[in-house]
């Protein structure tokens, strides 16, 4: 089923995204200057490079390197990869907003850094960055589209199978693809905007944001 393949590539690179991005995110504001400059660098260049780039490079590229590469491995890591550029920085904008004094609240009663921002930082920053994580939700459900170009069964490209032998449904066979990735955000978005509902602190959300912007 193309939707379920569509759906099984859009979730492994977020998560992808997500494990790679956190850290990425804490290197850029608690990192050394050496760490710092390459997790910016990271995030400069996977941000950067076009996501059509990316999956020609993962997929042509590792044959360079004596690597057998599937184009849904490839599109995987070149969809992840470019992810946690994006979720990088919303994480990042998310731990910066927390009030610095928590931090050092924390290590004054005796936690290490590490369990400070594990324990105290990292929950509300995750909470915080449930809205603008639904953007790249979207984002990368619609560079799905962009797999095929490397042979990946996804929608797309079931549909163009379609037209290119039944010429004059193109634009009934398009519009379902349409109503389709419609679908898709649509769940998504409500899901995730269950969530933070669910996870909801009144009146922390704006006060973090101003403390942020003060601290």
């Amino acid at each position: 089923m193309p939707g379920l393949f569509q759906a099984s590539l859009l979730n492994i690179a977020l998560l992808f995204g997500f494990l790679v991005g956190i850290p990425i995110a804490l290197l850029q504001v608690y990192g050394n200057r050496v760490l710092g400059w390459l997790a910016s660098a990271w995030e400069w260049f996977f941000r950067g490079v076009p996501e059509l780039v990316l999956l020609f490079l993962f997929f042509f590229g590792s044959s360079q390197f004596g690597l057998e590469m599937s184009p849904f491995t490839a599109a995987v890591l070149a969809l992840g990869f470019r992810s946690s550029g994006y979720q990088s920085q919303i994480f990042r904008g998310a731990i910066q907003s927390i009030p610095k004094g928590q931090l050092l609240a924390a290590r004054s009663i005796g936690l290490s850094q590490l369990q400070a921002i594990r324990y105290i930082i990292l929950p509300q920053a995750l909470r915080l960055s449930i809205p603008p994580w639904s953007n790249e939700f979207s984002s990368v459900i619609k560079d799905t589209t962009l797999a095929y170009a490397i042979g990946v069964n996804e929608i797309t490209r079931y549909a163009r199978f379609i037209t290119e032998r039944h010429y004059h449904l193109a634009m009934a066979v398009y519009l379902a693809v349409a109503l389709i990735f419609l679908l898709f955000t649509y769940l998504g978005n409500r899901l995730l905007g269950a969530l933070e509902q669910a996870l909801r602190v009144p009146g922390f959300e704006a006060k973090a944001v101003r403390a942020g912007e003060h601290g």
